[in-house]
């Protein structure tokens, strides 16, 4: 197993847990939360402020980096973090999920996925080798095996099709992993049948990979389901490496899987509902172009340290009725600042030993709307 990314755990409350993933960019305390910088940039938020976020990691996206600009380039300037001009940790997707819900005219089989890319409708072969050799030259700490996503609910069949397919293509990505300064993560696939999610666990358990994420979720089952597929799938992990929920982002989805021992998250919600005039705050959900806003002076949140929250509640309303881009802008900000302290909060509720009444708490008030809000 490659020792470039390990897991210290410092504290469980429950199923939840806390600790330290050590990487060769250096530590990040978990659970945490990745921002989205699919090209090499998060949407609207320069890499400066990314980090005044609080973030500690950040992903990326093979399919979208191998289009343009290409591996190439960026392993000419660097490497993934160079190229972004990022100081921290990097993660890339494999690319199998933009495959699903991205490319044209797919055709997976069990060599590998051929598809026209969205950009130019060029013909491409992503295989699990492929996949791999890209991601070692983009140079991140945590590359991902490609897996095989089907879209949710699915044929029984279709779904373990696709599961032993990934297990085999997990297989042949860890033959063709190279770097030692890399860790290769498994994905386990199954779908929502418990049986398939446990079987997939075990046998990618088998494989003594550095890290395992849960893939196949956020792709139209419901957070129910998606917290039944990680009670069957979670106990067959090893409790000594990250856990990483793929996709999955709405805050109370992400408090319910710490709860199950989830490590590592991901999404692209804080910076799109940004864009779209959605903020997230302790109290709930604020939607900026509500016309109860206008007028208000009140920050976002009075606590909040992030630019959004230097400004009333109107003047950002204002910014987005106006179409400036500061309000997109500024609320991907409070959105993603929000986001690295909901995740600083439960690890500091982990850390203590009351995580169970922080879970109550968050999930009474996080989704809906705030007190004399929407």
């Amino acid at each position: 197993m490659s020792a470039a990314v390990t897991l210290r755990i410092d504290a469980t409350s429950g199923r939840a847990r806390a600790g330290i993933l050590d990487t060769p960019h250096g530590p990040v305390p978990t659970p945490l939360f990745m921002p989205v910088g699919t090209a090499a940039t998060v949407k609207g938020v320069d890499i400066g402020r990314v980090a005044g976020t609080g973030a500690g990691m950040l992903l990326a996206n093979t399919y979208h980096l191998h289009l343009r600009p290409g591996e190439e380039v960026v392993g000419a300037a660097g490497g993934l973090a160079r190229f972004m001009g990022w100081d921290g940790p990097t993660l890339t997707d494999s690319g199998g999920f933009q495959v699903f819900s991205l490319a044209k005219q797919v055709k997976v089989t069990d060599a590998g996925a051929r598809f026209r890319s969205h950009l130019d409708g060029a013909v491409i072969d992503l295989t699990p080798e492929a996949a791999v050799r890209i991601q070692e030259r983009l140079g991140a700490d945590i590359a991902m095996q490609l897996d095989h996503v089907v879209a949710l609910p699915a044929p029984r069949g279709d779904v373990a099709i696709a599961m032993r397919r990934s297990l085999a293509w997990a297989e042949r990505c860890r033959e063709a992993h190279r770097r030692t300064d890399q860790a290769l993560f498994g994905i386990v696939q199954g779908g929502l049948e418990p049986d398939l999610r446990a079987e997939s666990a075990e046998r990618l358990r088998a494989l003594d990979l550095p890290g395992y994420a849960v893939g196949g979720l956020s792709v139209g089952e419901g957070p129910e389901a998606m917290l039944a597929a990680l009670r069957v799938t979670v106990p067959h992990l090893p409790e000594d490496r990250p856990r990483y929920l793929m996709g999955v982002g709405r805050p109370t989805d992400i408090v319910a899987a710490v709860a199950e021992g989830i490590d590592m998250f991901d999404c692209v919600l804080p910076t799109r509902c940004g864009r779209n005039s959605l903020a997230f705050t302790s109290h709930g959900q604020v939607r900026l172009r509500n016309a109860r806003y206008v007028g208000d002076d009140r920050p976002l949140e009075p606590d909040c340290p992030c630019p959004a929250c230097r400004h009333g509640r109107g003047y950002l309303r204002h910014l987005f009725i106006a179409g400036e881009m500061l309000g997109p802008i500024l609320l991907s900000i409070h959105n993603l600042t929000f986001y690295q302290r909901l995740l600083a909060r439960l690890r500091t509720a982990i850390l203590a030993d009351r995580f169970r009444e922080e879970h109550d708490r968050l999930l009474a008030t996080l989704d809906g709307p705030t007190a004399g809000g929407d």
